[in-house]
């Protein structure tokens, strides 16, 4: 962005300028002046760790099946702070795990009773927005996979394949070049897959509309208040400086941001993903595009990137790239890469041209979360009173939904189609120690960039056969 790090830091919670994180806390409608933190010890029914969409889906859909729970949530810094609050405004129902791996690891009825709630998802957070008056800018536009080159053409087919395969081909359309063309007009594109279950969002009106909603409800959030440990088994609590908060269930949905705690270290890797926002873009440049659909768009390539067009009329575009830092360490300066800012401007200019002349007007970043397996968990432990859910992979918006509502419902002991998906109860191993996460997250993520330039460079799609390919296969 504009601002610059340094005007970030702060000594407390009340002095940050939440707004330079990014365009969507920038945007988000309202001064971003934290709620008072916890005064002291407290005591609750349920207690959350995170105001970011699973904490605050998960107090949501307890308080509206259980009005009567005292349910305390607790932020380090404020409401969608993290990724809820600075992401591609994907609503998507693509999962992190592909529909093949699902089908190979859990078979093929668990698969798509899994992806159909992820569908389900992407219409429920439209329909809470709307029931609960959240400007969350909702746009069922759907999304667009696109091949940019021939390289990546039997990816986008793959894709098709493996859904129809378990019989969720329903409104998926293969594209060919012209089809394509008529949609959104990139260049090397030589068709795409699409899919109408995705949409878009504004990700920080989003979160800050549903903590309100929480509050509406009778849930208490309390910001500036960092947890620093927790306790299970006979006394669950989470642990901060002004106090415990003691409660039957806690509840950790920091996502990456859960590495920092130390039992938690090894459970997910902190990968960060950034992005570039144009300035709004002319009727002139925007006849040029095309892209009145105004789906969601990415390509196939094995180093994510993801596209949005904003309801101003602005290009976001975002992807991988910035290094793993060791010790799934979590820093405000890693937010901003500009090696990696500066390729995201190029490479959006290759998709078009006409943004030679075009102004970015902000960069941004953060942290997502990595299980060691890619596959999320949403858990739940009544012996030990705690449940959790985390490990999205970038594909968040959607699945916390999922996950805010499977937590309610394990937390409320109801038997319901959420609590039966493979997703419950996962157990994925935890990453290697350090050094050998460090050596193999670089290793990984220079290598799939590799077969990523070697594919496009020679026309021929990645042969799946490297080691950093087979490493990385999802």
């Amino acid at each position: 962005m504009t601002r610059t790090v340094g005007q970030r830091k702060a000594a407390n919670s009340k002095s940050r300028d939440y707004r330079s994180f990014s365009f969507w806390l920038e945007t988000a409608g309202e001064e971003l002046v934290p709620r008072p933190p916890l005064a002291g010890p407290a005591e609750a029914d349920v207690a959350i760790l995170g105001a970011g969409f699973t904490g605050l889906w998960t107090a949501y859909y307890l308080l509206k099946r259980e009005p009567s729970l005292r349910v305390i949530v607790l932020e380090a810094e404020t409401a969608g702070f993290g990724a809820s609050g600075r992401n591609g405004a994907w609503c998507n129902a693509a999962f992190p795990v592909t529909p093949g791996e699902l089908a190979r690891r859990f078979g093929e009825e668990a698969a798509r009773n899994l992806l159909l709630e992820m569908r389900g998802s992407v219409e429920e957070t439209g329909r809470v927005s709307e029931a609960e008056g959240i400007d969350a800018q909702y746009f069922p536009g759907g999304q667009l996979r696109v091949a940019r080159g021939p390289a990546q053409v039997p990816g986008i087919e793959a894709s098709y394949e493996s859904l129809r395969a378990i019989g969720l081909e329903d409104g998926l359309r293969l594209l060919d070049k012209e089809e394509t063309a008529r949609r959104v007009r990139i260049t090397g594109a030589e068709g795409a897959l699409f899919s109408p279950h995705c949409a878009t969002i504004h990700p920080a009106r989003l979160a800050r509309g549903l903590a309100r909603a929480v509050e509406r409800l009778g849930g208490e959030i309390f910001e500036g208040t960092p947890v620093t440990d927790f306790e299970t088994g006979s006394s669950p609590r989470l642990v901060t400086d002004a106090g415990d908060v003691r409660a039957r269930t806690v509840v950790l949905a920091g996502e990456a941001y859960l590495a920092r705690l130390r039992k938690l270290k090894r459970q997910v890797l902190p990968i960060y993903s950034l992005i570039v926002l144009t300035e709004p873009l002319s009727e002139e440049q925007w006849a040029t595009i095309g892209w009145e659909g105004r789906e969601c768009v990415a390509s196939n390539r094995y180093t994510v990137d993801y596209l949005s067009r904003t309801a101003d009329g602005r290009i976001l575009f975002g992807g991988r790239g910035a290094p793993y830092h060791y010790g799934s360490r979590i820093e405000d300066e890693y937010d901003l890469h500009e090696p990696t800012h500066e390729m995201l401007r190029r490479t959006a200019r290759e998709w078009f041209p006409v943004l030679e002349t075009a102004r970015f007007t902000h960069s941004w970043g953060g942290p997502l979360a990595m299980p060691r397996d890619w596959m999320p968990t949403m858990s739940y432990d009544p012996a030990e009173g705690v449940a959790t859910a985390r490990g999205y992979t970038g594909q968040g918006v959607a699945t916390a939904n999922l996950s805010g509502r499977t937590l309610a419902d394990l937390i409320l002991a109801r038997d319901t189609n959420v609590t039966r998906l493979p997703t419950v109860n996962h157990r994925p191993r935890p990453w290697e120690p350090e050094p050998l996460r460090w050596l193999g997250a670089r290793y990984v993520q220079r290598g799939l960039m590799r077969a990523d330039d070697r594919a496009e460079r020679t026309g021929e799609p990645p042969t799946g056969k490297t080691l950093a390919e087979r490493l990385g296969k999802h």
